[in-house]
């Protein structure tokens, strides 16, 4: 099987029976051969009938139905889970996306070699307010903390190596982030084809303007599990230790210089009476606790499944 592509769907009927035509005629003669993996996210407006009668006159389409609205991730993840294609290509059901950028996206990774090629929709025919510059500011924030130079990281037309698809895992809302999990997982040679972005045909977006909020919150998870999941106590343990020794110091100085001042006579005003004393308290009890979050995270770490997986990329 040369080419996998998976399409995450909810509520498209009306799209389908075009898409798939338009898939078939971009690929013609193009492409050897090729499966199509519909996958239904808990539609109920008839996709899924339409995906059923569409297969049955087509044998490059398989189907997957989940039973409620999982989300776009974990359709994702059953895609690649069942995908066989040397070669897998990930792209919206809404008619957005354009099959004829597929052909260039397959010679990128057979020829130029890369892992992984992202789509940029340079020219959007989205709302500019709702859409564009939310877009916009989230990718600049994704390009610092990712260090990907990708103009787009939220598009939804990509092609992958098949190995890039099964070392890595999609859950929760991470299908944002595919190009970074790629790149955590050792496959770093991640490019951008520039894209035909058409306008919506049918129906109306599935997204709101709140999953820019929880992508940049799903940004920062991600860059937590990636860089500390395993090391826990290199973070909480740092900063654990360092509150903790500025407490005590702060303490310390406190009490010397009430020491001090009462062996020279002098007027001194109790440690107790000080506001910096309790804040010195309060910085030892917080340093305490934030190193035994990171021992405590360390404990977690060490007895995890996943502590000794690696990908191999050669062996002889």
């Amino acid at each position: 099987m040369n080419l996998s592509i998976v399409i995450s769907l909810f509520n498209e009927q009306e799209s389908l029976s075009e898409l798939i035509s338009w898939i078939h005629s971009a690929l013609k003669g193009k492409v050897e051969s090729y499966e199509i993996l519909l996958i239904d996210d808990g539609s109920n407006d008839g996709s899924w009938s339409t995906i059923q009668s569409l297969a049955k006159e087509d044998s490059t389409i398989h189907g997957i139905r989940f039973r409620r609205n999982y989300g776009k991730s974990a359709a994702l993840y059953c895609g690649f889970k069942t995908a066989k294609g040397d070669i897998v290509v990930t792209m919206d059901a809404d008619l957005q996306d354009d099959p004829n950028e597929i052909p260039e996206m397959i010679r990128m990774i057979n020829k130029d070699g890369y892992d992984l090629v992202s789509g940029w929709k340079k020219i959007r025919h989205d709302n500019k307010l709702t859409k564009n510059l939310p877009s916009k500011l989230y990718n600049a924030t994704a390009r610092r903390v990712t260090g990907i130079k990708l103009h787009d990281m939220n598009c939804g037309l990509k092609a992958y190596k098949n190995e890039v698809i099964k070392n890595i895992e999609v859950y929760g809302e991470m299908h944002r982030f595919i190009p970074y999990l790629a790149k955590e997982a050792g496959f770093c040679n991640i490019g951008e084809k520039v894209v035909h972005h058409r306008k919506r045909k049918y129906g109306k977006s599935k997204f709101g303007i709140n999953r820019f909020v929880n992508g940049f919150l799903d940004l920062l998870s991600i860059w937590f599990l990636q860089r500390f999941g395993r090391k826990p106590m290199h973070l909480f343990g740092l900063m654990g230790s360092a509150t903790f020794l500025i407490g005590i110091i702060i303490a310390l100085w406190l009490i010397i210089k009430k020491l001090v001042l009462q062996a020279r006579g002098e007027w001194f005003r109790a440690v107790t009476d000080q506001p910096l004393f309790y804040l010195a308290l309060l910085a030892v009890i917080i340093g305490t606790l934030l190193f035994l979050t990171g021992f405590i995270g360390e404990l977690i770490s060490r007895n995890s499944n996943e502590r000794n997986k690696y990908n191999i990329k050669d062996n002889f």
